[in-house]
């Protein structure tokens, strides 16, 4: 395991463990999983909720301190997002496509393990996020599926590039739909 950008998972045990991504990647030895919330410690946290999106800019912060990610219900997430982001760093991730067998196709409901890789690949660790999905026969396509997007978010320096560059990808909201036949 490649000691920079430790993974960190607070894991609710609320899923089917057959099919947790999060538990395969702690059973590897490519992450560490937390059952308290409280002693996950500082990091990068992906918060589909936060203002900021992950960008080059996190780099530093994520060599130091790690990267963070949740293995619960949504429903749970209200109790844990507080008591997590009062120590963390609240980044979210562009639009992105899983393609995990239960989500495959949908955008912005990655696995635990798609987002973090995702995360490792837009911060410029393309062979680490190549290496944990590789524990997935899926998992590749995840980057293949995602490439082009990926590759776009890599190359961005701030969120704010990055938020724009996902508009390459998806209709701005105030983008006039119409079209003509």
């Amino acid at each position: 395991m490649n000691p920079s950008m430790r993974l960190k998972i607070y894991h609710a045990n609320q899923d089917d463990p057959k099919k947790c991504s999060a538990r395969k990647m702690a059973h590897r030895g490519l992450a560490t999983m937390f059952t308290d919330p409280s002693r996950v410690g500082r990091g990068i946290l992906l918060d589909p909720y936060a203002g900021t999106a992950v960008s080059m800019q996190d780099r530093i912060a994520a060599s130091k301190w790690g990267i963070i990610g949740l293995d619960c219900s949504w429903k749970h997430t209200e109790e844990v997002f507080p008591i997590l982001r009062s120590r963390t760093i609240p980044r979210a991730l562009p639009f992105l496509v899983a393609a995990n067998p239960s989500k495959y196709g949908k955008p912005f409901e990655l696995s635990t393990l798609e987002a973090f890789a995702a995360t490792l690949y837009i911060l410029g660790k393309k062979d680490r996020a190549h290496e944990i999905m590789s524990i997935y026969t899926w998992g590749e396509q995840f980057i293949t599926l995602n490439l082009e997007p990926l590759e776009e978010y890599s190359s961005a320096r701030t969120s704010a590039e990055v938020v724009e560059k996902q508009y390459l990808f998806i209709d701005r909201p105030d983008e006039d739909t119409n079209e003509t036949e």
